[in-house]
């Protein structure tokens, strides 16, 4: 069982709330003979509109036109479920984009997710970071703002920046961006969030469990087996949480997947690692920021744990304490994707790509991965 939840651990910890990498997840719930649903209850009843709807290309480039840009005609939608993203080539300069070859990433956010103190305070960490010479993708300042309004949407505009995915077999890789963390994390110790929520048991475990049930998205055959599985692994998680003590809570990348980060190899400008989408800045334990850039069996683990680690000593410290914290937030993430789903079924594009969400298989899969995070929360932590 250990070695086959390894499997399915490390690829949900890869599991990016707002990229291309839930097409793996969809494709792999195709694969493990899942049936397909019907819509969950609620969302079965939801005829409105939905939000993303009015979103055309041409309200796309009125946006842009409105802060200034003009777009060529060139319009690629990029891949993310959470957003709506755009690639887009300018017909004039803008600063800082004209650098990235006259194209830019347009950014429309989803309605009533983030509010726009919320959106502003991630632009705001953003530019920190930058200051600080860290390679992040942040906001263009356009007209004295990085946040737009146009046809009902918040949206933002950033450079386009190419790169590949980081060879995470390389610990010299690991070691680079282990460093880049703790710059990111040096940064995000300084001051804390206003806005933007923490990372715990309550907004992760707790509050997912409540929209879930709420919402009665669990089929009736497989509630019950799920509320006992999801009660013994939070009860496991806090006990977890509590043994390890007072750990700092600072700002994070928060989604530090290997989607997110943008390898450009070296000799070219810009060597290195860069970081992408903020969008799920929060505060937390610096180790959230470690934990999805492992996978493998335990062994592995451990060896990319000490690169990133040594890496990341080289400019702070790491408190080693938190090390015991990746299989509860593990579990909270698996929680939490499972509410993020639901939350979004209402938008066309979940059902179209996760057809398997809501059927009893899934959430037998759900209860199997919870009885299973439960066990490995019980076990000796990670090393390093």
């Amino acid at each position: 069982m250990r070695s086959k939840y390894r499997a399915a651990g490390s690829f949900y910890s890869q599991i990016g709330l707002g990229d291309g990498l839930k097409l793996l997840e969809a494709r792999e719930g195709r694969q493990s003979g899942m049936t397909e649903p019907d819509r969950p209850a609620q969302a079965t009843t939801n005829k409105a509109r939905h939000a993303y709807e009015p979103l055309t290309p041409d309200v796309v480039l009125d946006a842009l036109a409105s802060v200034g840009l003009t777009g060529d005609g060139r319009l690629m939608a990029l891949s993310s479920y959470e957003n709506r993203v755009y690639q887009i080539h300018l017909e004039n300069s803008v600063g800082k984009a004209a650098a990235a070859g006259e194209v830019v990433v347009a950014k429309f956010y989803r309605p009533d997710r983030w509010s726009d103190e919320q959106i502003i305070e991630e632009h705001a960490f953003a530019a920190e970071l930058m200051a600080a010479e860290v390679p992040v993708v942040g906001a263009l300042v356009l007209h004295g703002k990085t946040l737009h309004h146009f046809g009902g949407f918040s949206f933002s505009v950033s450079p386009s920046r190419g790169g590949r995915r980081p060879e995470l077999d390389n610990f010299e890789v690991l070691e680079w961006i282990g460093r880049f963390l703790a710059r990111i994390h040096t940064v995000g110790s300084a001051q804390p969030f206003a806005h933007r929520p923490a990372l715990n048991l309550q907004t992760f475990g707790q509050a997912s469990h409540d929209i879930l049930l709420a919402g009665n998205y669990l089929p009736l055959d497989m509630e019950s087996r799920w509320r006992k599985a999801f009660e013994e692994a939070m009860q496991t998680a806090q006990a977890v949480f509590e043994s390890v003590g007072d750990v700092k809570t600072l700002r994070l990348h928060g989604d530090c997947h290997p989607g997110n980060i943008l390898w450009t190899p070296e000799g070219l400008p810009g060597a290195g690692p860069h970081f992408v989408d903020l969008d799920d800045a929060r505060s937390g334990p610096a180790v959230q920021d470690l934990w999805m850039l492992l996978s493998g069996d335990r062994g592995q683990c451990n060896r990319q744990l000490g690169a990133l680690v040594d890496g990341y000593e080289e400019f702070r410290e790491f408190d080693r304490r938190e090390l015991a914290l990746i299989e509860p937030l593990r579990t909270l993430r698996l929680v939490h994707y499972s509410a993020w789903l639901a939350q979004r079924w209402h938008d066309p594009i979940f059902p179209i790509n996760f057809p398997w969400f809501g059927s009893s298989d899934y959430w037998k899969g759900q209860v199997d991965m919870l009885v299973e995070q439960t066990e490995a929360m019980q076990e000796a932590p990670l090393v390093a």
